[in-house]
């Protein structure tokens, strides 16, 4: 069993309200725009880090994380990258990797928008989980939580803080 914490946009924020709610799990997924290589460091150092990077990422980050991460957590594929769409909207880049991996959960940034929702035509459960950072259109920051347990995903939650200046 993995205590796992999402988060995406961050946009070089790394503060007290996300190290707070991401003090119980055991790893971090970032699912890109992390703002630097020295914030994705200073995360790894907080908790172990699985990232893809992001439009604003530059090319250092680009160098030392992907656009697209495909792993196993317990017994549940998953596939990552920072512009992924959501169900019946995938961006074209991402629609041959969901069907040729196949993965159980789908996780996907960029938009700003914390969304969760299963996709019954190819059985995943999709996951963006909004914007963690200061930066960007959102008026709330989003971050979302759950536990990864043999093949389930399971106690599912969800951070919300307002942003700075809302």
């Amino acid at each position: 069993m993995k205590r796992i914490g999402i988060i995406s946009d961050t946009h070089g924020t790394f503060d007290a309200t996300l190290r707070d709610f991401l003090a119980d799990v055991d790893e971090i997924w970032h699912a890109g725009d992390i703002g630097s290589l020295e914030l994705a460091d200073a995360i790894a150092a907080f908790k172990p880090l699985r990232a893809v990077s992001g439009n604003i990422d530059g090319g250092t980050t680009r160098r030392v994380y992907p656009d697209f991460l495909a792993f196993e957590c317990e017994r549940v594929r998953v596939l990552m990258t920072h512009i992924g769409g959501y169900p019946r909207h995938y961006d074209p880049r991402i629609i041959g990797r969901i069907q040729s991996l196949r993965p159980r959960l789908f996780i996907s940034g960029h938009s700003h928008i914390l969304r969760v929702m299963h996709d019954p035509v190819y059985d995943l459960l999709h996951v963006n989980p909004g914007a963690a950072g200061q930066y960007g259109f959102h008026r709330v920051r989003t971050a979302v939580r759950l536990v990864v347990d043999g093949s389930d995903l399971r106690d599912m939650e969800v951070g919300e803080w307002p942003r700075r200046g809302y």
